[in-house]
């Protein structure tokens, strides 16, 4: 089974954003050496918790330090910019690190209005041109657009010999047909989806209409896992995420991902307790045997090629031990 990487690069409670990003650099180089398939980071505004906003920044400084994993953003925000500069940054990228760029492209606002406003100006009605907004990425990658248009002769130079890899993110049937009637592969995200999931992907392995000759379906499925080698243990240290998703949901996430102890000492509600049981309810938790069934079967359940997995722990450490005892169970 293909397992990648998810990184929000998350800010501890001890932590600057310096040592964060620090740390999705040492987790991108854990995941090459490990042998995961691909790294991705994600793309958020204004967000006290999380510390990137710049995929295409943080991509250039991993690419320069790794060799052979694939990198790329999971997910670019479209609606937030031209897709002109998009294809010439991520052309450029994929120029520096040949075969190894995927420019994940997704369509959520990643902060709050103010942001989308400081950002896009009118991010709802750059929204409802999405469809139109992809279409023309889509032609700026493959370097073309028919004749008759006016972008036939511009290129988002550089042209890279191995174009980056478009993926479409979402989390419900929308996103999935318009991946499909696009020919790009798709990465459905089942940590942040309430919808049914396998009509989801049913729905785009249906209806999938390549965009080049001998291209097929492709599907990533995203899930939250907290791994350690007990049960025990990987609750314990699942405690700190959960109670950080809590407080992001209350608006109390200025200190960034409490420590197990700071967990602890958090005084629930009942509302708080079945905030929480919810929650669980998509996050894996436990050790490697438990993980490794629980992937498997969602693989099956999806139909999905690959599996990409978001770990969010207090300490870096927990983190990616995460990610190795996982890889040593699977691979």
């Amino acid at each position: 089974m293909k397992l990648s990487i998810l990184d929000q690069s998350p800010i501890s409670s001890n932590q600057t954003p310096q040592d964060a990003l620090n740390w999705s650099l040492k987790l991108a180089q854990a995941g090459e050496k490990f042998g995961y398939t691909r790294y991705w980071i994600a793309e958020h505004h204004d967000l006290s918790g999380l510390a990137c906003p710049a995929p295409e920044v943080m991509l250039s400084y991993i690419g320069a330090n790794t060799n052979r994993i694939r990198i790329g953003s999971g997910a670019v925000l479209l609606p937030h910019y031209r897709p002109y500069k998009v294809a010439e940054i991520f052309n450029t990228l994929a120029t520096l690190f040949p075969n190894r760029i995927d420019l994940g492209i997704g369509r959520a606002p990643g902060g709050s209005s103010e942001a989308m406003t400081a950002l896009s100006g009118n991010f709802i009605k750059n929204v409802g041109s999405f469809p139109s907004l992809l279409r023309d990425l889509l032609h700026f990658l493959d370097d073309d657009f028919p004749t008759e248009t006016e972008y036939s002769k511009l290129s988002a130079s550089p042209i890279p010999e191995n174009p980056p890899i478009p993926w479409l993110l979402g989390t419900g049937k929308k996103s999935a047909v318009l991946a499909a009637e696009n020919g790009v592969p798709y990465t459905f995200g089942y940590f942040m989806s309430d919808e049914d999931g396998t009509a989801i992907i049913k729905d785009y392995i249906d209806s999938f209409r390549p965009r080049k000759d001998g291209e097929t379906p492709q599907v990533i499925v995203t899930v939250n896992v907290i791994c350690d080698e007990t049960t025990e243990k990987a609750v314990e240290v699942a405690a700190s995420y959960l109670i950080w998703l809590l407080q992001m949901e209350k608006g109390e996430r200025k200190q960034g991902v409490p420590s197990i102890n700071e967990a602890k000492q958090y005084e629930l509600t009942e509302k708080d307790q079945e905030t929480l049981e919810r929650v669980r309810q998509k996050l894996i938790i436990g050790n490697p045997q438990e993980v490794k069934q629980k992937l498997f079967e969602l693989k099956t359940k999806y139909h999905a090629d690959e599996i990409m997995i978001n770990t969010i722990t207090h300490s870096p450490q927990d983190r990616i031990r995460s990610y190795e005892l996982i890889a040593k169970e699977i691979f």
